[in-house]
């Protein structure tokens, strides 16, 4: 995303604790099928890294190269990869790739589109570094489809005060579902789609999920900007909290999400 770009979400200890938890296991294996070694990718948005690592280790000696718009973040990534010879840093802007056409064998991204102001745009530069019988790899939440049980009071108001937070910056939040037509607007024509799901029931999963979201409505960039533009005032905030606690606290405690999935071929 451009140097100027609002990440909604921020890098506050409660939105990298859930980015660090994503592996190519529980996140990207919808792409392992096309990872061997000796290729090139390009890690698109990479976050604190550990997506990134798995890939590193999967197509070695093969180059990776983990990209994202923060570098306070790229430090995160740093220590991730660390012991990794095969991965290199980049600050980047997903609109604008400075990469030559045809450069890597494979572009992925995970939950990049849905926070950037041309997803389309995003789609074409991947499409354009990747060489011809490439890949570009992409998966998006959708958070339309995040589901709970139970529904205590405050967990009815989170999500649609982060819809006009993520809205206000300029993303879309129900990404997952629009994955396949952003991609066929950027002018690819082999698309395979497909979903999966995270979910988390157990104690340890509640406590930490409501930690994580629970947590960034009261102290993260996003409480901050739902304060700032109207959608939330600071004791709508910690209710909003109380609930997700309350949920987490449930013995019967059960929160799903689906992603939209997509392997683009050149």
């Amino acid at each position: 995303m451009p140097a100027d770009a609002i990440y909604t979400h921020g890098h506050h200890e409660s939105v990298l604790s859930a980015h660090q938890w994503r592996t190519v296991e529980n996140s990207a294996a919808h792409l392992i099928e096309h990872l061997r070694p000796g290729l090139a990718v390009l890690d698109a948005g990479c976050g604190p890294g550990t997506i990134t690592a798995g890939l590193a280790e999967r197509v070695a000696p093969g180059r990776v190269v983990a990209a994202d718009s923060a570098e306070t973040v790229l430090g995160e990534a740093r220590k991730n990869a660390a012991g990794l010879d095969n991965v290199e840093f980049a600050v980047a802007d997903v609109h604008a790739l400075d990469y030559a056409d045809d450069t890597f064998d494979i572009v992925h991204s995970h939950q990049v589109l849905q926070h950037i102001a041309d997803p389309v745009q995003a789609l074409r530069e991947m499409r354009r570094v990747t060489r011809p019988g490439g890949v570009v790899a992409a998966r998006e939440a959708d958070f339309g489809t995040m589901i709970w049980y139970p529904d205590p009071p405050g967990m009815d108001s989170w999500l649609p005060i982060y819809y006009k937070v993520a809205r206000g910056n300029g993303g879309e939040p129900d990404a997952g579902r629009r994955l396949v037509s952003w991609a066929r607007a950027a002018g690819f024509t082999d698309v395979t789609a497909s979903a999966s799901a995270w979910c988390y029931a157990t104690p340890e999963e509640r406590e930490w999920w409501s930690e994580s979201w629970g947590g960034r409505m009261i102290r993260s960039s996003v409480a901050d900007q739902a304060v700032a533009g109207g959608h939330a005032t600071r004791e709508e905030l910690r209710r909003v909290y109380a609930g997700w606690k309350t949920w987490a606290a449930a013995e019967d405690g059960w929160y799903s999400v689906t992603h939209g999935e997509i392997i683009c071929r050149l």
